[in-house]
């Protein structure tokens, strides 16, 4: 569903609006990656949400990580920016470095892990393994538009 936006009272709706959320790329000294087990659709992502209205990308990745996992994390760089075209949700995915905590399920999440480059390509659907492997790569940040399972 699109939410569109109106530029005064009583004009017919003409900007859609989109979702924007904010994920850790958050990758360990031993180059393993931290997943969640997401608690509603049994999906292993990045962990990661919603950007809140008074908070800047980085601010959201540390809270929606911290949330999520346990963990603590230090921002680093922007990575990839992601959009779903079916749902209208654009993704800002930012490479992280954990600085505290330990790992536990939540209430999003049903499990926590560190796993390995090879687990996260054998494991994840495309659309948050590409958002992980980007993360890996030193490239300026990747862009990329998918709908909802597969990469354009």
């Amino acid at each position: 569903m699109l939410l569109y936006m109106s530029n005064s009272p009583g004009d017919k709706p003409s900007t859609p609006l989109h979702s924007v959320s904010v994920a850790g790329a958050v990758i360990r000294e031993d180059g393993r990656m931290l997943v969640i087990k997401r608690r509603d659709n049994g999906n292993w992502e990045p962990p990661g949400g919603v950007l809140e209205l008074n908070e800047t990308p980085e601010e959201g990745v540390v809270r929606e990580v911290l949330e999520e996992t346990g963990i603590h994390v230090e921002v680093e760089r922007l990575t990839g920016v992601y959009k779903n075209m079916a749902r209208g949700i654009v993704a800002l995915v930012f490479h992280c470095k954990p600085s505290n905590g330990t790992e536990r399920p939540t209430s999003e999440a049903i499990a926590v892990k560190w796993i390995s480059q090879k687990e996260i390509e054998e494991k994840m659907q495309e659309v948050y393994a590409i958002r992980l492997l980007d993360a890996l790569t030193k490239d300026d940040p990747h862009i990329r538009s998918h709908d909802g399972k597969n990469i354009f």
